[in-house]
């Protein structure tokens, strides 16, 4: 029997740069998926990204980016 290979924070470290990297530069897209993959890249697991993302300013910015983090973190479960 084998499992699916869990999905860790830099492999959706890596979608959400590559979401950013398809921004428009300057767009609440591009800074919410920057601050995600950011994030992810530098906490080990999700509840700490997710705890970080909390720190996020501007709001609008904070609130793209935690909706973009728990549609990165559903797909991973």
């Amino acid at each position: 029997m084998t499992t699916a290979p869990k999905t860790d924070n830099l492999d959706l470290a890596t979608s959400a740069q590559e979401m950013a990297d398809s921004a428009p530069s300057g767009s609440l897209g591009h800074a919410a998926a920057t601050s995600v993959a950011i994030t992810l890249a530098t906490t080990r697991d999700l509840p700490e990204a997710r705890a970080v993302l909390d720190g996020v300013t501007p709001g609008e910015v904070r609130d793209a980016a935690i909706e973009l983090f728990d549609k990165l973190a559903a797909s991973a479960s």
